[in-house]
């Protein structure tokens, strides 16, 4: 299972710019903040989101390695699914042309946003195999805390320096070349 922006495709969200749109303050999670307003406010602030971000997937790109391993795991016959905190129109945009490669496609609108972990075990109960026998690979914090709240492999994509929450993860890798040779080698384990 991957995650989507700055995991598989590019994504140039500010966060920063973002929060200050919605009112959101800094280092809270914008969309638990949202969560929070009264309707009328959601509905302004779910929509700054939401056009936000299919103005980022306007420009979105595979990132460098990513496509050749998800066709590497589809003509495998792996299960593959994608769990974001991104909207649908947004997501379906970022993979016009792939969606197919992916089963369940799971956004923040079908349910809970990470780090809850629901979405992720939805899946593996859809796909009918153990947790443990997953892996969800993210960039960001929530889908590490998503992960292991799942019970599953946590793989952090660190193309450039290492977060702080590095250690977190099971797994840590700069380069999907690097995730392909593992997979081939069968050195992903717990």
């Amino acid at each position: 299972m991957f995650d989507l922006d700055g995991t598989l495709v590019t994504s140039k969200l500010d966060f920063i710019y973002l929060r200050e749109q919605v009112g959101c303050p800094p280092k809270q999670d914008i969309l638990r903040f949202i969560g929070g307003l009264d309707e009328t406010q959601q509905i302004v602030a779910n929509r700054i989101v939401a056009d936000y971000e299919l103005q980022d997937a306007q420009d979105a790109l595979w990132i460098d390695g990513a496509l050749p391993l998800i066709q590497y795991l589809a003509s495998s016959q792996q299960p593959i699914a994608i769990v974001t905190r991104n909207s649908q129109p947004a997501t379906q945009h970022k993979l016009k042309h792939h969606h197919r490669l992916f089963d369940p496609i799971v956004t923040r609108e079908d349910a809970a946003p990470k780090p809850d972990p629901a979405a992720l075990l939805h899946i593996a109960e859809l796909w009918q195999l153990p947790v443990r026998q997953l892996a969800y690979v993210g960039d960001y914090l929530y889908d590490i805390q998503a992960a292991k709240n799942a019970g599953m492999l946590a793989c952090l994509f660190a193309p450039d320096e290492l977060p702080e929450y590095a250690d977190q993860a099971d797994w840590v890798f700069n380069h999907f070349s690097a995730f392909l040779a593992a997979l081939e080698t069968s050195e992903v384990q717990r």
